[in-house]
């Protein structure tokens, strides 16, 4: 440890990694200072399970938004794999069970899987215009998140301008219910909006539109991949970067103050050797908004709201489905249960009352199918599989008078949907750990607050931002600079924050190395 350093960083998250390894490679003394055990933040993998060698995605599941570009410059020794299915969608429609496949890539099977459920060919061509026009603006947004704000004006005049006003001027629902007929159809598209954004789709604060607009751009093709060895290698792969760069990395050291004058800054941790502070240059935030203002002294910040029900498990075997689907290809991509256009918005409505929704809507992840090194030789042999379950529309505001009996109830909801599509009964496919418990794992937005320090279990540090600068006079800055000169935000609450991405590290990075 040194008295003074060029950077500190707060926070030892995915993106204080990324921002620390372009830091030191370009000659700047650099900190890292996490309070827990190990760094990563919410993009790890544990054992969850007593005696179980199965390393869960435990909070963060998939990659999309990392740009090829920041692997390619920090040298990650990383894979990213893609899945074999995009999504499935199991329904039950006139008596009879049926099931939406969507292909990756997209061929004959999606089309005659469309028609099977609607009865046409309209829905699928539908889909096709609509994911062919949404594809441009991928392309067009993408290439600028590592780069400094354009204006809003200069991205529209690089698209099509009547696909700019239907989704960054007007509610998310109104293209979809002008585009899509079909209940089922129109939910699949619409559940990138209401990912971890708790939102109904006609919101006119758009929320839902910048969800759905992060979700579809990750490298221009708003693929969703999996990491080998779990989301854990992830953020080792980082660290492993940063430290060949040269920069420290300290954990146990849980931050308690920020001080920041415009040229020189100052933090205070506590760590096992008891209160130690360090000066330096710049300050990198890794942390919340709402938690960097407390560690400035702050006070009135409200802090952000989550919205979802995390839910791990570990399956002796997959369960066969009602419709007759192989479950080797339906688990593979994302499986969709009850989030029909209309079950999202009844489901929106029950939590926005304060009650539980009756038939909460959710999306499952089958990683091992992908990646089998998550599991042991043994496991992997006897047919045992990971799920990731992510509960939709579950706002803290539902946790908050019970956390255990609301996240019980809560999960039971989530597993019972999924059992209602499913040929055998769940419990019965559920593993069970040493102890001879059943290997199930939920956690609700407090339990994510208390477990990564994530403010309100928020999974974005707070709402995602247009990715350009809304207001002309930020054009050509970085979207991580705050009131004070050498005070940066480097984490998801940056401007282009949220996900696994690491753009949030790159740009306060670039924000000092281009100054």
């Amino acid at each position: 440890m040194k008295d003074f350093y060029d950077v500190v960083i707060v926070g030892g998250g995915h993106n204080g990694l990324v921002a620390a390894a372009y830091l030191a490679q370009s000659g700047l003394s650099t900190l890292i200072l996490e309070q827990q055990s190990h760094t990563g933040g919410a993009a790890v993998s544990e054992r969850v399970f007593p005696g179980v060698d199965a390393r869960l995605s435990r909070y963060s599941y998939l990659v999309s938004l990392l740009p090829d570009k920041i692997a390619a410059d920090l040298g990650l020794n990383l894979e990213l794999r893609s899945r074999a299915v995009a999504s499935y969608t199991p329904v039950r429609r006139s008596g009879r069970d049926v099931g939406l496949m969507v292909e990756r890539p997209e061929g004959a099977g999606t089309r005659d899987s469309f028609r099977a459920l609607t009865g046409s060919d309209a829905e699928y061509e539908a889909w096709t215009d609509f994911y062919g026009s949404v594809s441009s603006l991928a392309a067009a947004v993408a290439p600028t998140l590592l780069e400094p704000l354009q204006s809003a004006a200069d991205h529209r005049s690089r698209v099509d301008g009547a696909l700019w006003d239907e989704l960054i001027e007007r509610p998310l629902g109104e293209a979809i219910e002008r585009r899509f007929a079909d209940d089922t159809v129109r939910g699949v598209v619409a559940t990138d909006g209401v990912i971890g954004t708790f939102a109904g789709l006609h919101d006119e604060s758009l929320i839902q539109n910048r969800c759905f607009l992060y979700h579809l751009i990750g490298n221009g093709t708003g693929e969703w991949r999996v990491p080998v060895g779990g989301m854990g290698a992830v953020t080792d792969a980082l660290a492993a970067a940063a430290r060949r760069a040269g920069a420290a990395l300290v954990t146990d050291a849980a931050v308690t103050a920020v001080e920041a004058d415009g040229t020189r800054g100052s933090v205070t941790w506590l760590g096992g050797d008891g209160e130690r502070s360090v000066d330096c240059s710049w300050v990198l935030s890794n942390v919340a908004p709402s938690t960097l203002a407390a560690l400035r002294g702050q006070t009135g910040v409200e802090k952000p709201e989550g919205s979802q029900l995390k839910i791990n498990l570990l399956l002796r075997h997959l369960p066969p489905l009602k419709s007759g689907d192989d479950p080797t290809r339906a688990f593979a991509g994302t499986f969709h249960i009850d989030e029909d256009y209309s079950q999202l918005e009844t489901a929106y409505r029950s939590a926005s009352s304060g009650e539980l929704p009756a038939v909460p809507p959710s999306e499952v992840y089958c990683h091992s199918l992908t990646d089998p090194s998550i599991l042991s030789p043994d496991l992997v042999a006897s047919g045992h599989h990971t799920l990731t379950v992510f509960g939709v529309h579950f706002p803290a505001r539902l946790f908050a008078s019970d956390n255990d009996s609301a996240r019980a109830e809560s999960a039971r909801r989530v597993l019972a949907g999924l059992e209602s599509y499913l040929a055998e009964p769940l419990e019965d496919c559920i593993a069970r750990d040493a102890d001879g418990n059943l290997c199930i794992e939920a956690k609700t937005p407090y339990d994510i607050e208390e477990s990564v320090g994530m403010p309100g279990g928020h999974i974005f540090h707070g709402d995602l931002q247009w990715p350009w600068a809304t207001d002309p006079s930020d054009a050509g800055r970085w979207g991580t600079e705050t009131d004070v000169a050498n005070l940066l935000i480097c984490g998801s609450g940056a401007r282009r924050g949220g996900a696994v991405s690491g753009l949030g590290g790159h740009n306060a990075a670039m924000t000092i190395l281009t100054r």
